[in-house]
């Protein structure tokens, strides 16, 4: 992979995990009940792809 394209996945990557923390925030602060879980299942997820696109960029 050429170097500009190992920025663009570490910047997605990044941003990928800002959207995470956020829909925590926003999930731990404002919702209850089943809608805090599912966005809790949705942030972990983007956390997830957030971080598997971070190793592959220093790979």
């Amino acid at each position: 992979m050429d170097p500009m394209t190992k920025m663009w996945v570490s910047f997605v990557g990044i941003g990928l995990m800002a959207i995470a923390a956020v829909i925590i925030t926003f999930a731990r602060l404002k919702t209850k009940g089943v809608l805090k879980f599912v966005l809790s299942i949705i942030a972990f997820i983007t956390l997830f792809i957030g971080f598997i696109c971070g190793v592959v960029s220093i790979i």
